[in-house]
């Protein structure tokens, strides 16, 4: 599990109008601190514009065309695999997670979230599942926390982004 600073998108530095929505852009700055804490210089309020947040949350497009612009050509940003999860956080970078139940079409399933962004900042095998560790964004009256969840279970609303130098 990687030492991650996390944030909650309830902080009082987050404008109070983006944070129900602010999870996208909230999980962008703790991944960045962590790879390259200099490379980005906007804070989560910015970053909630540059990266085209809305109150109905990010997109994955948007968050992977956008933070592109942002960080220049010097950055891959990819979607990636559960299989790429892992060399990453071997690595020493945390990944961006996407839970979407909405926009993937899978209203009746029991999974951690509805419609959330978090970073991934680790992972434990076990048998024939992944637990992922992640680093929850807060909530209302609920501070940020690490939380582990089953990759199987909440595998059908779940896709992730990484975000690395290239060499």
């Amino acid at each position: 599990m990687l030492n991650v600073n996390g944030k909650s998108q309830y902080d009082l530095d987050i404008n109070e109008s983006l944070r129900a929505s602010a999870c996208g852009p909230v999980t962008a700055r703790v991944l960045m601190d962590q790879i390259s804490p200099n490379a980005l210089p906007y804070d989560v309020n910015e970053l909630y514009k540059l990266l085209g947040g809305t109150k109905i949350g990010l997109s994955k497009r948007r968050f992977v065309s956008n933070m592109r612009e942002v960080l220049g050509t010097d950055w891959t940003v990819a979607e990636c695999s559960i299989d790429e999860v892992i060399r990453q956080i071997d690595s020493g970078r945390p990944v961006a997670a996407k839970f979407d139940k909405w926009f993937s079409f899978r209203w009746r399933g029991s999974y951690e979230f509805d419609y959330h962004w978090v970073p991934v900042i680790g992972y434990e095998k076990k048998d024939h599942d992944v637990e992922l560790i992640i680093h929850d964004n807060g909530g209302r009256n609920r501070p940020s926390q690490v939380r582990h969840i089953s990759y199987l279970r909440d595998k059908p609303v779940l896709s992730f982004v990484k975000i690395e130098l290239k060499s």
